[in-house]
């Protein structure tokens, strides 16, 4: 009986076209949510995040506002032909997860061994479920991101964004696949699309009467005064020729290191053992410390060699408490706690063992109130007096151009898995393409139109701006994939997410090419300039083929349109 019923409104909908959109005289209302990506049947997520925005399209509308409510397809990266290829291997784990979780008969699915393929079945299948829900979506603007003239509206603001300096070639780290060779972001990946790439500083400390260096590798260089002793997990490391200085790191680490644009060159495996009891020399400081053992030192985790900081970090202070060793904590940080501040934590949180989870709510609590209000006290030499987060700056400057220390790159969280199935790792790539995130006068624009919006929740806001700030620039080109090349750089293809920024405005542009009034040899720089940035001549425009008329309609749908107003989010 529903179904029946549901039936019969969703062909008067289709048949009176009455989510269809155009400019009129009414206030308009312009909402879009995330385009899904087609690399299977849409799931349950896809369906709350379009109910949301549908419910809210339909809100409007009832309100009297002329609402546009558009859609369309993202299939560019690398996971369409990861899964093609896989289809085409007859991976047993993929047949059984896309014909039991997805639904797609096992004769459908072996047909899939191409991108392509993948793209219009999964496209055809999402089109006819999202119309059998009965979404209020205008349909005439549905597009995927390898149609043709979408590659045509994407080189052309890739031209614009190069024109303004904001994407150039250089070598910055990024998230990589060794299988796929490429770098990776949050669409390829199964597992980490959340960790970031963090800088470590790797401070070398010197054994005693020997050419062995041991790279400590910290978050905070400021500590280095306070460093009584170095940790080693007790299990086996390697020693390595790194640009000629001969370093001991874990295993993990040297694996690490060969993508970090470093000549690396494995000498022998040795014991950790070997060095407990043995001295090295505190670079600046010039002090000499014991190398120690400690269960808590993750291998994994940047160079798996650690400088101690008992008196700062909570950690290095219940390890020496547990070896029962007769090693002073020495205070280099004046805060507001009195004594020595990591026991004082540590026995506020009733902490006894390495392995207490307390431990890193405590590390996050110190950490936080000394680089917020710490001062650096007489015994840092000519940093005395400065507040931490001024002097940690400084210090790690000091030590990288004295060449007693160099950046290791790690992530945030791990682990991070690109859904080849290929553990990923952080590589420094030499000669890519780069959008120039960092640029402070762009943030400074995308600030101040922050603080015009409304977020809901307005919590939001602060985490919207916390991310502006710690935008760094990013890798946007990639080898292997689909979607568009770079226009000036054809070896290159712009990777899923960069081509994925303003995709909003192309709805506008959407209909006419699938109404048959625009083609993609039509959107020339010149055309796409004036309907979008306002900018050159309708003479100029008029170049591309289409008529002064069509132009004009097309550009006061756009201004019509234009803004957002309204962007729904799928978090």
């Amino acid at each position: 009986m529903f179904a029946e019923i549901e039936k019969k409104w969703q062909e008067a909908w289709e048949k009176h076209r009455i989510f269809e959109a155009d400019p009129n005289e009414k206030e308009k209302f312009f909402i879009t949510v995330p385009y899904p990506y087609l690399n299977g049947n849409l799931h349950a997520g896809h369906t709350r995040t379009f109910t949301i925005g549908d419910a809210f399209a339909r809100y409007m509308r009832m309100k009297g506002y002329n609402v546009l409510f558009p859609l369309g397809f993202h299939v560019t990266g690398t996971p369409i032909i990861g899964l093609a290829e896989l289809i085409a291997k007859r991976d047993r784990k993929t047949i059984e997860v896309y014909t039991k979780f997805h639904d797609v008969p096992l004769e459908d699915l072996l047909q899939l061994t191409t991108p392509e393929k993948i793209v219009e079945y999964f496209a055809k299948e999402a089109l006819n479920a999202l119309k059998r829900i009965g979404y209020s979506i205008d349909w005439r603007r549905v597009f995927t991101t390898t149609d043709d003239a979408y590659k045509r509206f994407i080189e052309w603001q890739f031209w614009r964004l190069k024109e303004l300096g904001l994407i150039e070639k250089g070598s910055h780290p990024v998230r990589y696949c060794p299988n796929d060779q490429n770098p990776v972001e949050d669409h390829d990946l199964l597992v980490g699309d959340e960790a970031s790439i963090v800088e470590f500083l790797a401070i070398k400390f010197r054994l005693k009467d020997s050419d062995l260096i041991f790279p400590c590798a910290t978050l905070r260089a400021e500590t280095i005064f306070g460093v009584t002793n170095i940790w080693l997990k007790p299990a086996r490391y390697v020693i390595a020729s790194v640009d000629g200085e001969k370093w001991v790191v874990s295993k993990e680490a040297f694996e690490k290191l060969g993508f970090m644009d470093k000549k690396v060159e494995l000498l022998e495996e040795v014991d950790a053992s070997e060095f407990f009891g043995k001295k090295v020399i505190v670079p600046i400081v010039e002090r000499e410390v014991p190398i120690l053992p400690a269960k808590f030192v993750d291998t994994d985790n940047a160079t798996g060699v650690v400088m101690s900081v008992p008196a700062h970090a909570p950690y290095d202070y219940v390890a020496l408490k547990e070896l029962g060793l007769d090693i002073e904590p020495v205070v280099i940080i004046g805060t507001d706690i009195k004594g020595i501040p990591a026991k004082e934590i540590v026995e506020q949180l009733g902490i006894k063992r390495q392995d207490d989870p307390e431990l890193e709510k405590a590390t996050k609590i110190l950490y936080k109130k000394e680089f917020h209000t710490g001062i650096m006290l007489d015994n840092t030499g000519k940093f005395a007096g400065m507040k931490v987060s001024e002097a940690k700056e400084k210090i790690e400057k000091e030590l990288i151009s004295l060449k007693l220390a160099e950046i290791f790159y790690e992530f945030s969280e791990k682990p991070v898995i690109c859904r080849c199935g290929t553990k990923c790792v952080v590589k420094v790539v030499k000669d890519q393409w780069f959008i120039r995130y960092s640029n402070e006068e762009w943030k400074r624009k995308v600030l101040e139109h922050l603080e015009r919006m409304k977020i809901i929740p307005e919590y939001y806001k602060e985490e919207f701006r916390n991310k502006i700030e710690w935008l760094k620039d990013k890798a946007c080109a990639r080898r292997k994939g689909l979607g568009t090349r770079i226009p000036w750089d054809k070896e290159w293809l712009i990777e899923s997410l960069s081509d994925s920024t303003i995709y909003m405005c192309y709805y506008i542009l959407a209909k006419y090419i699938n109404l048959g009034l625009v083609k993609p040899e039509n959107l020339t720089m010149e055309l796409l300039d004036y309907i979008f940035l306002n900018r050159g001549s309708l003479e100029l425009a008029k170049n591309s083929g289409l008529s002064e008329d069509l132009i004009k309609e097309i550009k006061k749908e756009f201004e019509y349109w234009y803004p957002v107003d309204l962007r729904s989010s799928g978090k």
